[in-house]
């Protein structure tokens, strides 16, 4: 049983290296928020006849008389709003306001139909500028904002972490209403009477409404929510305490048991654990010696990290003679070939930091390495139940968890709203 634990263990230490060799984590975040954003208007799918997009792509004016109420010449953007981020934003400027004023701006599907104003068809939205109604998908308009004409500056958005659409003139929120759609949207303007002229500024230059600022006032919202949360006293000591032992920091939980000694009362947490504190100490004073097979997974990661060790030193020659004793038994593994292949690369370089394979000198490198040994000494407890236990302690589990719950929430939405990075919010103090 202990073996097949050992193994479990081995496996997720090995697959845990295979993912730092591939990218950092700020690569992986680099990779996962590229996203493509409008940059232009579309001058494809647009309605011939009724309105003229200018050279520059960002310009619109309504050139003809207008006769019907579904002459309109409306006009989405290149690329629909991006959808990785808490929130995206545009804006237009009204040059010319023309005969009626008939402006809007909003959000439309990609069929949306281009003879119509957003917001009068079912899965879009537009803000108007002759009354100032809010329009969604219906052609019956609502009480919402001010009017707007020539010189004022309006602007519409999407705020994924509250799922709302937001509208702005001259710098200030108008208001905000509910998106009940999940699709791709495109930012979308719309002019309908004659010398009505707009531009479109997708981001290219500084917006007059603060995004910034906004984007500050929405995370602050969601700290606060969390804020709000309710926990006893003593959780945090005892997380911070199975931690410590979790680990093996002997001496830092002496000092921390100390500490507190008087400030809480005690609580348990064995029962969710499946083993208790006993448990752990036994592994705490277990962590003299290991024994274990010599080409087992553990074996595997210590010869690494000597051989590692030996390049950040300089000892080169002496870190070859040690890889052709050591690693020869490795290469036969199709599980160990590659990451070898990446320890001997080292020897490549005249500056291994800055290589592709930098990474087995950064600290994460060591961590995984002494993870393992530790998760391989808790593995060896007989009343050890799962090896779950002996890979993550609480806090890790706790951590864990929130990023599954984050990841869950922007599941619902779409796969819309910011991406979930535990180290961005370790990092921030989760501001």
């Amino acid at each position: 049983m202990v073996s097949n634990y050992q193994d479990r263990i081995g496996t997720y230490f090995v697959e845990l290296w295979k993912q730092n060799s591939k990218a950092s984590a700020a690569e992986m975040e680099a990779k996962d928020e590229e996203e493509e954003a409008p940059t232009e208007l579309n001058t494809v799918n647009i309605c011939g006849g009724f309105s003229n997009v200018l050279p520059d792509k960002l310009s619109v004016q309504y050139t003809v008389d207008n006769l019907h109420g579904h002459d309109v010449g409306v006009v989405q953007a290149n690329r629909p709003a991006p959808v990785k981020r808490i929130v995206y934003y545009f804006e237009i400027f009204v040059k010319n306001a023309g005969a009626k004023g008939n402006i809007a701006i909003g959000f439309t599907i990609e069929g949306f139909k281009m003879r119509r104003q957003p917001g009068w068809e079912a899965n879009s939205w537009g803000y108007h500028g002759d009354d100032g109604f809010l329009y969604r998908g219906h052609g019956r308009g609502e009480a919402f904002g001010p009017t707007y004409t020539a010189g004022d500056t309006v602007g519409a958005g999407i705020n994924y972490a509250s799922q709302e659409f937001f509208f702005t003139k001259n710098g200030e929120v108008v208001g905000t209403v509910c998106k009940d759609v999940k699709g791709p949207l495109f930012p979308t303007i719309a002019v309908h009477s004659r010398n009505e002229e707009v531009s479109v500024n997708f981001g290219k230059k500084p917006f007059v409404f603060d995004l910034k600022a906004y984007e500050k006032q929405e995370r602050a919202k969601q700290q606060m929510m969390i804020d709000k949360i309710s926990l006893p006293q003593n959780v945090s000591y005892e997380i911070v305490h199975s931690y410590l032992l979790h680990y093996g920091y002997e001496d830092t939980l002496k000092l921390l048991d100390i500490a507190n000694k008087s400030s809480f009362a005690p609580i348990s947490l064995a029962q969710e654990r499946g083993f208790n504190e006993q448990d752990d100490m036994y592994a705490l004073h277990q962590r003299k010696t290991l024994r274990q097979d010599d080409t087992s997974v553990t074996c595997f990661l210590l010869h690494c990290q000597k051989f590692i060790e030996l390049v950040r030193a300089g000892k080169l020659e002496e870190a070859v003679a040690y890889a052709r004793t050591e690693f020869e038994k490795f290469y036969k593994s199709s599980e160990f070939y590659a990451l070898v292949k990446d320890c001997a690369a080292l020897l490549a370089y005249e500056q291994p930091q800055k290589s592709s394979v930098g990474y087995l000198l950064e600290e994460s490198q060591r961590e995984i390495v002494a993870d393992n040994i530790n998760s391989m000494i808790l593995s060896t407890n007989p009343n050890v139940k799962d090896s779950e236990g002996c890979l993550h302690s609480y806090l890790e589990r706790l951590l864990r968890q929130l990023t599954a719950c984050c990841l869950e929430r922007r599941s619902l939405n779409g796969g819309q709203g910011e991406a979930f990075y535990l180290h961005r919010v370790l990092n921030n103090g989760g501001k």
